[in-house]
C-alpha cells in the first residue's frame, strides 16, 4: 500500500522591504494574478484616520483585489505585535492566498518564527531608541515608557530604560506587560515564501521625497491636525511625517523645515529597515526571492526577469497547494 504524502501547511506569500520600495504595488499585482488577498504587515498602516500620511491603499487598489487590516485600529490604541499576529492569522484563514505586505519586521517574524516576550528587537527600533537617548537623555526616555514599566525603572538607568523603550517601539507594548504575561507563540502553520525588495538608496531617496510631497497635496496636514489631541508618545504618532507636521502645526517648525526633516528621518529609517531585512532569515533561502530595484510594475522588468519572478511565486504556491 502506498504511503500517503505528508500533509503540508497552506501557502502564504510575504512581500517585504523598506518604505517606498514598491511593496504595495507588487503585492497588488500578485493578488490580481493569483486571486490572493493583501494583508497589511505595516505597524502604521493599521491605524484609522491616517490613510494619506501612512500611504494606505486607495479605492482603486481595493477594487482590484481585497485588502485587509488597513485603517482598522484607533490611533489612540497602541497596535502591538500580539494583536496584529492574531488579527493577521484570522484574515489569513479566510483568504484563498494570503499575501502579507509590509515593512514591520517584528510583525513578520512573529508569524514565521513565533513570538516570545524576549524576542530579538529589530534594528530599526534599537536605532530609534539609541538616537532618542543621545538626543534627549535617559530621563526623557523614561517619560515615554508606559506607567507600569516606568515605575520599575530608575530614570537615570540609561541601559535598562533604553532597552525598555526598544521593546515598546518594536511591539507597541510595555516591557512590564510582556514580563507579566510572558506569552510564547509558535510559528504560524503556513508555508511561507518571501519576496524582498532591496532597491538602491538613491531610488528610495527620490521616492521618499515624491511621496511626502504627494501626501501634503493629498491631505496629510489635515490628518495630522486631527491627531494633535493624542498623546505624542503613542506609536501612531511616530508614523513617518507625523512628528514633523505636528511640530509645524504647533509652530515649532516652518513648513520647509518640517518637509526637510521628515524626508531625512524617513530616509534614515529606510536604511535601517533595509539592513535589518538583509540580515534576517524570515524564511529559508530557497523560499526567498530578492529584487534589487524599486518595484513600479512588472512592465519595468525584461521578459526574462518577469518570468523569473512569476515562476518563483507560482512554484512556491503550487508546491504547498499540491500537498495542503
Amino acid at each position: 500500500m502506498q504511503k500517503p504524502a505528508e500533509a503540508r501547511n497552506p501557502p502564504a506569500l510575504i512581500v517585504c522591504g523598506p518604505t517606498t520600495s514598491g511593496k504595495s504595488a507588487l503585492a497588488l499585482e500578485l493578488a490580481e494574478m493569483l486571486g490572493g488577498t493583501v494583508i497589511n504587515a505595516d505597524a502604521m498602516q493599521c491605524y484609522a484616520g491616517m490613510a494619506v500620511i501612512t500611504a494606505q491603499p486607495g479605492p482603486e487598489d481595493t477594487a482590484r483585489a481585497p485588502h485587509r487590516l488597513y485603517g482598522v485600529r484607533d490611533p489612540a490604541q497602541a497596535a502591538d505585535v500580539a494583536w496584529w499576529r492574531e488579527a493577521a492569522l484570522a484574515e489569513m484563514a479566510q483568504a484563498r492566498l494570503p499575501i502579507l505586505c509590509g515593512g514591520t519586521g517584528m510583525y513578520l517574524r512573529a508569524l514565521t518564527q513565533g513570538l516570545s516576550a524576549l524576542s530579538e528587537v529589530p534594528e530599526p527600533a534599537r536605532a530609534e531608541a539609541r538616537a532618542l537617548l543621545a538626543e534627549r537623555g535617559p530621563e526623557a526616555l523614561h517619560a515615554l515608557l508606559d506607567p507600569e514599566t516606568a515605575a520599575k525603572l530608575r530614570p537615570g538607568d540609561s541601559q535598562r530604560v533604553t532597552r525598555a523603550l526598544e521593546i515598546q517601539i518594536a511591539t507597541g507594548r510595555g516591557l512590564a506587560a510582556w514580563q507579566r504575561e510572558a506569552p510564547v507563540l509558535p510559528p504560524a502553520p503556513w508555508d511561507f515564501s518571501a519576496i524582498l525588495l532591496d532597491p538602491p538608496r538613491e531610488a528610495l531617496r527620490a521616492a521618499i521625497a515624491a511621496r511626502f510631497d504627494a501626501m501634503l497635496a493629498g491631505g496629510a496636514i489635515e490628518e495630522v491636525r486631527a491627531l494633535l489631541p493624542l498623546d505624542p508618545a503613542l506609536p501612531a504618532m511616530r508614523a513617518h511625517g507625523v512628528p514633523e507636521l505636528r511640530a509645524m502645526l504647533l509652530g515649532e517648525m516652518t513648513p520647509a523645515q518640517a518637509r526637510e526633516r521628515a524626508i531625512l528621518n524617513t530616509g534614515q529609517y529606510t536604511k535601517r529597515q533595509a539592513t535589518w531585512f538583509r540580515h534576517q532569515a524570515l524564511v529559508a533561502p530557497s523560499a526567498l526571492h530578492m529584487i534589487h530595484a524599486r518595484f513600479a510594475g512588472l512592465a519595468q522588468f525584461s521578459e526574462s526577469e518577469q518570468e523569473k519572478l512569476v515562476t518563483f511565486v507560482r512554484n512556491a504556491v503550487d508546491a504547498a497547494s499540491r500537498q495542503a
